[in-house]
């Protein structure tokens, strides 16, 4: 028999988890739906580099905000593997493996936001690119981190599959959730496949796509917040490994 004695209950767990869950989320809405859906104006090259220029501190703290969120993701990641793995340790340990790759690429992908900005620096070596050029490329960065968010988001999004499968069968959570969180997988998915395969097609479905996404996580998260899991089927699933 495996042993799942933790130094917290699971149920401490849980509420942790849904705690970060949630600063995730609100640090996520807020510098990618709120901060940079503002600066960034699609297709309008000149009004997005100098809404940037004129709100630089603003772009930074955004940047700052996605990297204390990639920072909760390591927590996150441990805690659900071990709230989990009483129903598969694989999947579980697949799940969180998924979940490792979606952190590190969403965290490199930032490397872009800073290009874009030093490319409407004032730096001596950039006099060899026109202003029109500087904007440009600065934009060309700004796109190519659009693409490598929805790239990350397709590792999370097989992490919610999986998240939602575990759930399902636990019988610790309730099965609306597990049933939520697959659902939002499947929304990544196909928001995130779509955003490579046809970006017109995409256009049309964002952001309709994400709200069961946005719906599905955040249930998870208040769930684990407000009521945690049922101890007692959890310390059963426990025994039966």
């Amino acid at each position: 028999m495996t042993n799942y004695k933790t130094e917290l209950s699971p149920l401490v767990y849980a509420r942790i988890g849904g705690l970060i869950y949630l600063i995730i989320i609100i640090l996520g809405g807020v510098d990618e739906a709120i901060i940079r859906s503002k600066l960034i104006v699609p297709g309008d090259v000149l009004a997005t580099t100098n809404n940037i220029i004129d709100s630089k501190e603003l772009f930074l703290k955004s940047m700052v905000g996605d990297l204390l969120m990639q920072v909760c993701d390591i927590p996150s990641i441990v805690i659900f593997y071990i709230l989990l793995k009483p129903v598969s340790k694989s999947l579980s340990l697949l799940a969180a493996a998924f979940n490792g790759i979606q952190t590190a690429v969403l965290a490199i992908n930032k490397i872009y936001l800073l290009v874009a900005l030093s490319f409407l620096g004032n730096e001596e070596y950039l006099k060899v690119f026109d202003p029109h050029q500087r904007q440009a490329l600065a934009y060309l960065s700004l796109d190519l981190h659009e693409s490598g968010y929805g790239i990350g988001l397709i590792f999370f999004g097989f992490t919610c599959l999986i998240t939602g499968y575990l759930m399902f069968r636990s019988g610790y959570f309730p099965k609306i959730i597990g049933v939520m969180q697959f659902i939002a997988g499947l929304s990544y998915l196909i928001n995130s496949f779509t955003q490579i395969l046809s970006p017109a097609f995409q256009a049309k479905l964002f952001p309709a796509i994400v709200v069961p996404a946005f719906i599905g996580e955040l249930a998870t998260c208040l769930w684990l917040l407000v009521k945690g899991l049922n101890v007692r089927k959890w310390n059963e699933r426990v025994g039966m490994s």
